[in-house]
């Protein structure tokens, strides 16, 4: 009987849902989607909007009806159960949201919605969670106040180090963001490089990464970029070298260089 949210997990909006919320519920839509303008409508749900009612709603069309596309945030009261009960699996064998949605549209059923402001992006790819780490970070501001920097170490411009971290003798160049109880000892933390609590790293160069908890990068030749690390993680120096490094890790990977 409650309204509620569908939200696709792979969805990062930057300025968040709240006021989308707040128009959903004061102009009384049984329906309300977010939207965003696509070079490829072929790719996405695409809708077609008068006077910011939908009229229309196509997965995937072969001739888009526009250029607006579904971004996997949708607000639905009640009567979407009736919606889904209703409709049939589609080609690929599954309820599409869209044809819910359409049904709400053609069974005279109030549905709104609205092109996102800022900015957009689905993490679905290595890439895109990259880009993704790119946008926050180009909105973090300076603040090292609760980690431990020592004197030889190097801290410019827009870094945010949580509590009880630890810098030694390192040059970290922002914008950057380290979480708590993180250790940098003797190494280089480039642009764009997100380094979630209890990491460690020892003699060692990253940037425009991702490494998560608990992971430790040590006395490996070379500079790390355009890594996703995930937890629990452990590189290391090898015997073996190469001249660059590329990397997409699962949790509790092992790594040797």
């Amino acid at each position: 009987e409650d309204d509620f949210l569908m939200y696709l997990g792979d969805n990062l909006l930057k300025n968040g849902i709240d006021v989308y919320r707040k128009k959903f519920k004061e102009e009384n839509y049984n329906a309300f989607i977010l939207l965003t303008e696509v070079d490829n409508p072929r790719a996405f749900g695409v809708a077609e909007v008068k006077n910011g009612q939908v009229v229309r709603v196509v997965e995937k069309p072969k001739i888009p009806v526009s250029n607006l596309a579904l971004i996997g945030v949708y607000f639905f009261d009640k009567n979407v159960h009736e919606a889904i009960d209703n409709i049939k699996p589609s080609g690929r064998g599954e309820l599409e949201i869209t044809d819910a949605i359409q049904w709400l549209i053609d069974n005279g059923y109030k549905v709104g919605a609205e092109v996102v402001k800022g900015w957009w992006k689905d993490t679905g790819k290595p890439a895109d969670i990259l880009e993704a780490n790119r946008l926050i970070l180009e909105d973090i501001e300076r603040d090292i106040g609760g980690a431990k920097v020592d004197d030889l170490s190097e801290i410019s411009g827009r870094v945010k180090i949580g509590m009880d971290s630890e810098i030694i003798n390192s040059r970290i160049l922002g914008p950057v963001i380290i979480g708590e109880k993180v250790k940098v000892v003797d190494s280089y933390i480039g642009p764009f490089t997100s380094l979630s609590s209890g990491v460690k790293i020892k003699k060692s160069e990253i940037e425009y990464s991702v490494v998560l908890e608990d992971s430790k990068i040590e006395n490996v030749k070379g500079r790390l970029e355009r890594c996703l690390i995930g937890k629990c993680v452990e590189i290391s120096h090898s015997r073996v070298l190469s001249r660059s490094f590329k990397f997409v890790l699962g949790d509790h990977s092992k790594v040797e260089l």
